[in-house]
């Protein structure tokens, strides 16, 4: 039974001023003079926190009740908004605001909010003995006045960490606003837009809170939100209003950061969605917007540090303190380190000295403008291994958010000179050996789910085989990225034939990988962390998955495997995973070509679908089949480049060391296709006591561009140390050795010398077979292209004129060579883009060069879709 509520002894009337809380404090205190000292104290500082709100939300005078009676305290606030009831929400540990309500319902012993004619009241109570009974909660149970006509607006796919962080956002700006308003601060928002700005958004975030309450692991929900009919204008003016925010948060005038790219697009897409909706449109769902690469990440669940741990790619995470809070297996190999030595370091740890200051500066840029230079992109970097070694990488990173709303900046990281096969080796020995079961001790939820919906391809006509079998192979070849086809693959036979399906390959070592599993609901089930290394197929191993990748097969399994029935800890893995994921039937083939076994394909259905029978198993073998060379032939172009790629670095010289010529040079290969180029650099000494430098670019991007690269390299040291003549003549003779030797390849190409004592002055003599100009940057940031000399390609004609340019290099200035790939891009003027790079030496003129190369190919190098060779040189007198 309820307890009656004590009569107030006491009230006062507050105007809707910040310091009314610190009123409503003393006089609480005063009130409750004789009282415990914890039970007062508490009292006035859960008052505050509920006045605040009042003062914030309703804008309305306060009044504050206090009583005492039978050892309780009670506490009443009340204004006159009756419409705004109490809207409690998410509140982390971390949040600056919107924890009120939170922490009244965890410090006092009851509490609850009535609405009336005019009127709301929040309150609280403190009791000393007895346990209180329940609270009645925060629901007033009061109607809007007036007649209110609203509509429904259906958020499809909303991601929830991301909600939660920018929910937060939204709040700790507009609060900002509020304050600095009632402190006559002006910063351009009209009192009047503000006002309206707050009461629409407690209206969103009452409606977005709800969707906490709605299970789903997968992190992605659906969620209707009521709202006035006429609240478009209102939409709008909240967008205005957190517009300016953004901005005086940028201006510093705030105390909160900008909002991050990926936060941006989401509010945007949420009012978007909301303004069309309410004019008439049809939903559009979050996860079928078209991105910036900024925006976009791979993964839309909760981060959790569990991913990194389950990943198979090099992969570090980091906080928005620059500090490292997850490292997988993958990672500490390639950077010599152990994983968890890594947590609790600074991301500077990995990180060559000579970028440190500008990365820090880059991440504080990026903290306080939200505005980024390479997130979402693959960036060619150099990252310091533990010895203190330089490994070149490409790195790509995405900022993802935590259950709570926090952001996490995930990089991964891969080696932009590999020299295996097996993309899986470096981290293989870090991978748990089994997945803890989210279905454990209650039934799968696949199979609680039942079957696919209506025409997802269970009964398929002879066409459907033909054309899925068709779209199979498109997949596979769509993509030169071999884990990318196979999980298109998958995707494509859960929507058509199965529920979920795995892909098992064996590596160069002839161990099994999990490559690639795929559920057609996945929600709750996270596949991904099935994807691993498996035990070895042994002598004992006798299931379904073993026989298959000893080549029996296709397999039709009506009974499904259980743990129980395994010899072998292959055979109890594979039984696990149907355990988890749910079976009522499936198949399993080996994956064979060329008379070779790569691995093994297993699709299932669950239960409540019609199960596979004997007639699925010629479609089966025909699909693997269609896998089997696809992934042969992945392999063998993987190969292919591999061994390009190899042949290309080992042909990259060392620079040879000059006193009074500083020199860098960098070498990426594309991040956009799986294709070597022809690009090459080279610098060597000549008989005179001259340095001579070279840029190039073979036409093509396969392995005999990388030959032919080498041939013309060698071709043109030998030329060039023999005959020591003028550039132009050098590039004749090579367009000529070039000509009667390989008919067929065609090459740009500078080639210059540099002339002068130790003490200078100096002057380049080069001459240009259809190359970009070389750009000379003084330390002052002057730049000028050096266009002189130009002529053909090397293998368009070898009688054609040539000629030697002449230009003189200031001490201290900065002469860079650089292939296409560095500035080229598709559909855009190649004189935007060299402006480009002017600006951008221009920025860099005083740098060290190595950080001048660095720093080129992360502004200027991200997702490039071409390799790119940059060399620079300076000349630099002796102190």
């Amino acid at each position: 039974m309820d307890h009656p509520d004590p009569p107030e002894a006491a009230s006062r009337v507050l105007p809707p001023e910040p310091r009314s809380a610190a009123s409503a404090r003393r006089f609480v205190g005063a009130a409750l003079e004789g009282a415990a000292p914890g039970l007062a104290d508490t009292a006035r500082f859960l008052t505050g926190e509920l006045v605040t709100n009042a003062v914030l939300h309703a804008r309305t005078e306060v009044e504050v009740g206090v009583s005492v009676h039978a050892g309780r305290v009670r506490v009443r606030v009340t204004d006159r908004r009756p419409d705004r009831g109490p809207a409690p929400r998410p509140s982390p540990p971390y949040a600056g605001t919107g924890r009120g309500l939170a922490l009244v319902e965890r410090l006092a012993s009851r509490y609850g909010a009535e609405a009336g004619d005019g009127y709301k009241s929040v309150w609280f109570e403190l009791w000393t003995e007895g346990p209180p009974p329940p609270s009645p909660g925060w629901r007033t149970g009061t109607p809007p006045v007036g007649p209110v006509r609203t509509r429904t607006v259906l958020l499809v796919d909303v991601p929830s960490a991301l909600c939660s962080a920018s929910q937060q956002h939204r709040h700790a700006l507009l609060g900002e606003l509020a304050l600095a308003a009632f402190t006559g601060e002006d910063l351009g928002v009209p009192a009047r837009d503000l006002y309206a700005a707050r009461d629409l958004n407690d209206m969103i975030s009452a409606g977005l809170t709800a969707i906490r309450a709605q299970p789903s692991e997968a992190g992605l929900r659906s969620v209707s939100l009521t709202l006035p009919a006429d609240a478009a204008p209102g939409v709008r003016a909240l967008r205005r209003v957190l517009e300016a925010a953004e901005e005086a948060a940028r201006d510093e005038l705030l105390l909160m950061l900008p909002e991050l790219p990926r936060g941006r697009a989401f509010q945007d897409w949420l009012f978007d969605e909301i303004v069309a909706q309410l004019s008439g449109a049809r939903p559009t769902a979050w996860t079928v917007l078209p991105r910036e690469p900024e925006v976009g990440s791979s993964d839309l669940a909760p981060w959790d540090v569990s991913h990194v741990a389950a990943g198979r790619l090099p992969t570090i995470a980091a906080d928005e303190s620059n500090r490292i809070i997850a490292a997988n297996g993958p990672a500490a190999d390639m950077l010599g380190w152990d994983a968890d030595e890594l947590v609790g370091r600074k991301l500077t740890a990995l990180i060559p000295e000579h970028l440190r200051e500008r990365h820090t500066a880059a991440f504080t840029s990026l903290l306080l403008t939200g505005r980024t230079r390479i997130v979402g992109r693959s960036v060619p970097l150099p990252a310091l291994h533990r010895d203190g070694r330089l490994l070149p990488v490409r790195l790509r990173i995405q900022t993802q958010e935590t259950a709570d709303g926090r952001t996490v900046f995930v990089a991964q990281l891969s080696p932009r000179a590999a020299t295996s096969l097996d993309a899986s080796a470096h981290g293989a020995r870090h991978r748990p050996a089994s997945v803890p079961d989210p279905g454990r001790g209650r039934r799968s939820p696949a199979a609680e789910r039942g079957p696919g919906p209506q025409g997802s391809g269970y009964d398929l006509s002879a066409l459907d085989r033909l054309s899925l079998l068709a779209d199979t192979g498109a997949e596979l070849s769509d993509t030169l990225d071999l884990e990318d086809g196979l999980r298109r693959v998958g995707r494509l036979l859960t929507r058509r034939l199965a529920d979920w399906c795995a892909v098992d390959l064996f590596t160069e070592h002839a161990q099994v990988e999990r490559v690639c599993v795929v559920h057609r609901d996945p929600r709750g089930l996270r596949p991904e962390a099935y994807e691993r290394r498996l035990p070895p197929v042994s002598e004992a191993s006798r299931g379904p998955l073993a026989r298959a990748l000893s080549g029996a097969g296709p397999l039709l399994l009506t009974g499904v495997p259980t743990p129980g029935q395994a010899v072998s800890e292959l055979d109890r893995d594979y039984a696990e995973l149907f355990r988890a994921f749910g079976a009522g039937s499936a198949v399993v083939a080996p994956l064979r070509a060329r008379r070779e076994i790569f691995g093994a394909l297993t699709v299932t259905r669950t239960g409540a679908a019609r199960p596979f029978t004997e007639e699925d198993l010629s479609l089966v073998d025909d699909l693997v089949h269609n896998l089997a060379l696809g992934v042969d032939n992945a392999r063998l172009y993987q190969e292919t480049r591999s061994i390009a790629e190899r042949l290309q670095l080992s042909l990259l010289p060392v620079l040879p060391e000059v006193g009074h010529l500083r020199m860098a040079a960098r070498y990426a290969a594309s991040s956009a296709t799986a294709q070597v180029g022809g690009d090459w650099y080279d610098s060597f000494v000549l008989p005179n006591g001259d340095t001579a430098v070279v840029i190039g670019d073979v036409t093509g991007h396969n392995l005999d561009a990388a030959i032919a690269m080498s041939q013309l390299r060698s071709m043109l040291r030998g030329i060039a140390v023999d005959r020591r003549e003028p550039p132009a003549e050098v590039l004749h003779r090579l367009d000529l050795a070039n000509h009667s030797l390989y008919r067929e390849a065609t090459a740009t190409c500078i080639y210059g010398v540099v002339k002068g004592p130790a003490e200078g002055p100096w002057e380049l003599l080069h001459s240009s077979a259809g190359h970009l100009p070389p750009l000379l940057t003084t330390r002052d940031g002057e730049t000028r292209f050096l266009e002189e000399g130009a002529g053909l390609l090397l293998g368009m004609d070898p009688e054609g004129p040539r000629g030697t340019a002449r230009d003189a290099l200031p001490a201290g200035s900065t002469l860079l060579l650089y292939t296409d790939g560095l500035v080229e891009r598709r559909g855009e003027l190649l004189d935007i883009a060299l402006d480009r790079l002017r600006r951008h030496t221009a920025d860099l003129a005083r740098e060290p060069l190595d950080t001048f190369c660095d720093e080129l190919l992360i502004g200027l190098g991200a997702d490039s879709t071409d390799d790119i060779a940059v060399l620079a040189v300076r000349p630099t007198p002796p102190a």
